[in-house]
């Protein structure tokens, strides 16, 4: 940690935090599973999002080196939740995967953040880091390319087996049953499109 740089890890981890409690908060008094987008929580991802890219255009990726675990870790949540921004999404995957390449990034980080791309964008996931409920309410993973051999890949970038994964989920959403209004996928479309995720590419 000694090289790292101690004020921009505090100010990533500040935002990330910031991030999660402000989710907990819509949880608690349920308007998080009302809105498609809650305003409050975009507005918290659009801010993050635009700080993150002038420390990367400052400073390159966020890594371990600079910013130590807590501060890579801060930063992968940021872009990870950078959701009504594809391009930087896929700048920050681009800069994650050399990061991971170069050991500066725990290898998971890069895999969550392509696989929720890939989601958006409509294709199977690879690493199977994204779930979405079923008919029935439960958690499943959102479709996986090559699923015989997921759990192969996930322990190799340092990740539980899938169906390990699954029941942690499953007990997560259980504690937080958020029910998901029907309308919601309908809105869901009209966002991906929206936001260039579908669509001309």
């Amino acid at each position: 940690m000694h090289h790292s740089n101690e004020t921009l890890s505090q100010e990533l981890v500040a935002m990330a935090k910031n991030d999660l409690s402000v989710r907990e908060a819509l949880v608690a008094d349920g308007s998080l599973g009302r809105a498609l987008y809650h305003p409050r929580m975009e507005a918290v991802h659009i801010g993050n999002a635009a700080r993150l890219a002038d420390i990367i255009e400052q400073y390159g990726w966020p890594g371990n080196h600079l910013v130590g675990e807590e501060g890579a870790w801060a930063a992968w949540l940021i872009a990870q939740h950078a959701i009504g921004n594809p391009p930087f999404m896929r700048h920050c995957l681009s800069l994650l995967k050399q990061a991971a390449a170069n050991n500066d990034v725990m290898p998971w980080q890069a895999a969550f953040l392509e696989d929720r791309i890939r989601m958006y964008e409509g294709k199977p996931q690879i690493y199977g880091t994204q779930f979405e409920p079923n008919r029935n309410g439960q958690l499943e993973p959102y479709p996986i390319e090559h699923p015989e051999s997921v759990n192969e890949r996930r322990l190799a970038v340092g990740l539980n087996t899938i169906e390990e994964r699954t029941v942690e989920l499953t007990a997560q959403s259980t504690r937080e049953n958020m029910p998901t209004p029907p309308d919601l996928d309908q809105q869901y479309q009209t966002w991906l499109y929206s936001v260039g995720w579908r669509g001309a590419s």
